[in-house]
C-alpha cells in the first residue's frame, strides 16, 4: 500500500508545471526606472513603447541607423512564406515584407489595440494586400500551432513582461525547423546610442530562449547597432 508520505514525495519531484515555472523565474526588485521592477533570469525587464512611440518608430534616420533593407535581405523570405511580426507596433516591417511573402501571409502581432487600429489605417492607405493585423496578449500568440515558418522580432522582446510564457507560445506557433529572428541592440557595445535596459546581449538570448526549446544558429553581426540573432525550432 502506498503511504501518503510517498505520494507526496513523488509529486515534491516532479517537474514544475508550465506556468509555475515560468512565474517560478521572475523575481521582483527595484532597477533601472527605465524598467519596470520585474526581472527575468537576472535581466531586467523594460518599459513598453507605447503607440505614442509611432513617431520613432517610422523616422526617416532608421533605415541608416539600422540598416533595415540588409536586415530584410538578412531573412532570405521566399515568396509563399508565412511570417509572424511579433511586436510589430506601426508596421515598419510588416509593411516592407508583405511586399516580399509572394502569397504568403504577414501576421502583424502587437499587444496594443491602438497599434492594431493603425495597422488596419496603414493597410487601408498604403493598399497593403497580405497583412493581418493579430492583437496579441502579454502571455500568449493567438496563432494556429506548427503553422509559421518564420517569426521575426525587432527591438520587442526585452520589453515584454511575460518572457517565458510568450518564448513557449512562439516555440508553439512555429512549423517544425522554422526559425525566429531575434534583433535587438548590442548590450556588449557601449557606442550603440540606445539606453542600456533597451539593449540585449547574444549570451543573455540564448540562455532564455533556450529553456523554451530554442536552438541557437547563428548571430549574423552586419548590422550597424543590432545583434541578429537566429534560432531554430528542431
Amino acid at each position: 500500500m502506498v503511504s501518503i508520505k510517498s505520494i507526496f514525495l513523488l509529486f515534491a519531484f516532479l517537474p514544475l508545471s508550465i506556468n509555475s515555472m515560468g512565474q517560478e523565474l521572475y523575481k521582483i526588485k527595484a532597477g533601472d526606472p527605465n524598467g519596470i521592477n520585474k526581472w527575468y533570469m537576472g535581466r531586467q525587464i523594460a518599459q513598453v513603447m507605447s503607440h505614442f512611440g509611432i513617431d520613432w518608430l517610422e523616422r526617416k534616420e532608421r533605415e541608416i541607423e539600422e540598416n533595415s533593407s540588409l536586415l530584410l535581405k538578412n531573412l532570405a523570405v521566399k515568396p509563399g512564406m508565412v511570417i509572424a511580426d511579433i511586436g510589430a507596433g506601426s508596421g515598419y516591417h510588416s509593411a516592407l515584407l508583405s511586399k516580399m511573402v509572394g502569397n504568403g501571409k504577414v501576421f502583424a502581432v502587437d499587444v496594443e489595440p491602438e497599434m492594431i487600429a493603425y495597422l488596419h489605417a496603414r493597410i487601408k492607405r498604403e493598399n497593403l494586400s497580405r497583412i493581418v493585423p493579430v492583437l496579441s496578449t502579454e502571455k500568449n500568440v493567438p496563432l494556429p500551432e506548427n503553422a509559421i515558418d518564420l517569426i521575426l522580432l525587432v527591438d520587442v522582446y526585452h520589453e515584454f513582461s511575460y518572457p517565458y510564457e510568450m518564448a513557449l507560445s512562439m516555440f508553439t506557433v512555429l512549423k517544425p525547423g522554422g526559425k525566429l529572428v531575434l534583433v535587438e541592440f548590442r548590450a556588449e557595445d557601449a557606442t550603440v546610442p540606445i539606453k542600456t535596459i533597451h539593449k540585449l546581449s547574444e549570451a543573455q538570448a540564448i540562455k532564455e530562449l533556450k529553456i523554451a526549446g530554442f536552438t541557437f544558429e547563428k548571430n549574423i553581426t552586419n548590422l550597424p547597432w543590432q545583434h541578429f540573432l537566429v534560432f531554430t525550432k528542431k
